[in-house]
């Protein structure tokens, strides 16, 4: 864990989630399963509702409608769970979602935000067989995600309450320091 908790402001009552933000393959689905079974919240992860709500594969939105559209679906999305007061839920998101400013400071709004990051080695290991990761399918997918990281990194830091570096650490001692960062966080709401 790199920096404590920051909590809210006084005139911000933030919504009750956990988000987990940072680069593909840091373990933010995984660990958004984890968090789910060991805290009951239910779980949202926004690359598969964009998917169920489009009939289409993130690749395939890519491809077919281009990177921005695929942008637009992310915000309009925390949009929505703003709208709905949303809380009580372990929200995963797409790895470039922060790159937007509007979702940023919506990601705020939400709750809890933690910057899961792993190193580039472990990134690349991680998704080097996955072919749903359309800004990997490249010649040279090693350059495309230090580039990816040199650009989003402080997207993720201004974003995020908390960063934790996933590398070595297991499931189950990644979301024990979530939990009580975010027990901290919103007791002192």
């Amino acid at each position: 864990m790199e920096h404590a908790p920051q909590t809210p402001t006084q005139n911000q009552q933030p919504l009750e989630n956990i988000i987990l933000v940072g680069f593909m393959g840091t373990g933010k689905s995984s660990l958004g399963r984890e968090l789910h079974q060991n805290l009951g919240y239910q779980l949202i992860d926004t690359d598969h509702v964009i998917e169920k709500q489009t009939g289409k594969s993130i690749p395939d939105i890519f491809s077919q409608d281009g990177e921005a559209t695929f942008r637009n679906l992310e915000t309009e999305q925390l949009k929505q769970l703003i709208a709905k007061k949303t809380s009580k839920h372990i929200i995963s998101t797409g790895g470039g979602i922060v790159c937007t400013p509007e979702n940023r400071t919506i990601l705020r709004q939400l709750g809890f935000v933690v910057w899961l990051k792993c190193s580039e080695e472990d990134i690349f290991e991680r998704t080097s067989q996955n072919k749903n990761r359309p800004l990997l399918q490249c010649d040279d997918p090693m350059q495309a995600i230090k580039t990816l990281l040199e650009e989003r990194s402080p997207y993720y830091e201004e974003t995020a309450h908390l960063e934790i570096n996933t590398t070595g650490l297991s499931l189950d001692e990644v979301s024990c320091g979530i939990l009580e960062s975010a027990r901290y966080y919103f007791g002192s709401a």
